[in-house]
């Protein structure tokens, strides 16, 4: 065994000795480590920055892809954003000792089943620093112990945020070791995490289709292994045509390196011709590029102006483009919308744009999505909108978890079986 895992395997130790103290810790305390957090976030805010200019120096010159660097970079604005969201979960009610069900038996047992941590928690994540901090405050207020492992292109960054944390939570009375966060950026250790079933109880990949395929196929601990985000918005023939261009312009548009940005709208044949050459105008007002199907080109084909449209070729279907492109077809029906949501979406976000409520409901029974939009944007599919103040991950898996995971979905549950003298027979 090297020192390099030795040390490892320490660490791992350490989260776990520290999740057993947090895991019956107040929620007076937990709150307290949070708003130290965020008070110690926003009061080294420059320092942080100084961190990310760094960061982001050096990521450049080795000429990283430009939706990598819009993730990583932080502002004032970003930063505070970080230190809202732990206010934000300090105030949400704790999940801890919650009792789902309680019955007593007619031999006089009180069984409950009661809401607990998970216990230790890895998280394999790649350029955002917001989740060095989303990460760690919700695993905290869950009483869970968390292994932080980030990429090599924001080390400077996270290794500042995370000392902020352990800073924060010590100075509250909550041992430091309850946060772990790994500063070699070997990406060996990636694999040597993946081993240890016996110190983490869930691994979640927070990055791109190839990190996320790699944890699935080598974690020997379960796993969230969704959260690609190939998401469609589709324009019914009912759909108002204005406020359809307004959901479509902010779902691409609003920031398109993250996995809720749309990537295909889909349009009804019967509104396409008013339709897109609007949508066409403000998408290349804002440097959209439309990759465009047959039927579709055919209308926008005949544009003036400064829109991009170029022939869509069949992989642009079905990919999720982290950039200001997005892919338009032309659709018969909403049942050839849904059956090309089923062939090429990830189950991540999908949307309807429709006024016709019976039309809207099918839509949101019928796609199989983590999350289901009908009249609004697919941007809105994010922890801290869906009131969970942060999220660990949005999972596109269908068991234990879906969606944004907050602080009930990083938790499990233990029966309480309390009697008087009972025996079996």
């Amino acid at each position: 065994m090297t020192l390099t895992t030795q040390s490892l395997v320490d660490q791992m130790k350490a989260a776990n000795r520290a999740a057993r103290q947090l895991a019956s810790t107040p929620s007076e305390a937990k709150n307290a480590a949070l708003v130290a957090i965020a008070d110690s976030i926003e009061s080294n805010c420059q320092s942080i920055l100084r961190a990310n200019e760094q960061d982001l120096e050096v990521a450049t010159l080795n000429g990283l892809d430009l939706h990598l660097l819009d993730r990583m970079t932080l502002n004032n604005l970003r930063v505070k954003a970080m230190a809202g969201a732990a206010r934000d979960i300090a105030e949400l009610e704790d999940p801890i000792g919650e009792v789902l069900e309680e019955r007593i038996r007619p031999n006089g047992l009180n069984i409950q089943r009661v809401r607990v941590p998970l216990g230790v928690i890895g998280v394999i994540y790649e350029s955002r620093p917001n989740v060095t901090i989303d990460i760690a405050t919700l695993c905290l207020k869950s009483g869970n112990g968390v292994v932080l492992r980030g990429g090599k292109e924001c080390i400077t960054t996270n290794t500042v945020l995370a000392g902020i944390v352990k800073d924060s939570i010590e100075s509250v009375g909550i041992s430091r070791e309850a946060v772990q966060f790994i500063e070699t950026t070997d990406r060996s250790i990636v694999e040597e995490m993946l081993e240890m079933d016996d110190l983490i109880d869930l691994m979640i990949p927070r990055g791109g289709a190839e990190l996320v395929y790699f944890v699935g196929q080598n974690a020997k601990m379960p796993a969230i292994t969704g959260g690609v985000g190939v998401c469609h918005t589709y324009v019914d023939a009912e759909a108002n045509v204005d406020q359809a261009v307004k959901i479509v312009v902010n779902a691409k548009t609003q920031r398109p390196t993250v996995c809720n940005a749309m990537d295909t709208v889909l349009v009804h044949q019967n509104v396409a011709r008013e339709y897109l050459p609007k949508l066409a105008t403000e998408l290349g007002i804002r440097d959209v590029e439309l990759r465009a199907d047959s039927r579709a080109m055919s209308i926008l084909d005949a544009l003036a102006g400064g829109t991009k449209v170029v022939p869509a070729q069949d992989e642009d279907f079905g990919m999720e483009f982290l950039a200001l492109i997005a892919s338009v077809k032309i659709v018969d029906s909403m049942d050839d919308a849904m059956e090309h949501i089923a062939e090429y979406g990830s189950k991540h976000s999908e949307a309807i744009v429709s006024e016709n409520s019976e039309t809207t409901e099918r839509f949101l029974t019928e796609v199989d999505s983590a999350a289901v939009f009908a009249n609004t944007s697919t941007y809105f599919n994010d922890g801290a909108q869906f009131g969970l103040g942060a999220e660990v991950a949005v999972s596109t898996n269908k068991l234990h978890a879906r969606g944004p995971m907050g602080l009930k979905e990083i938790t499990t549950y233990k029966w309480k079986v309390r009697g008087d003298g009972q025996v079996r027979t």
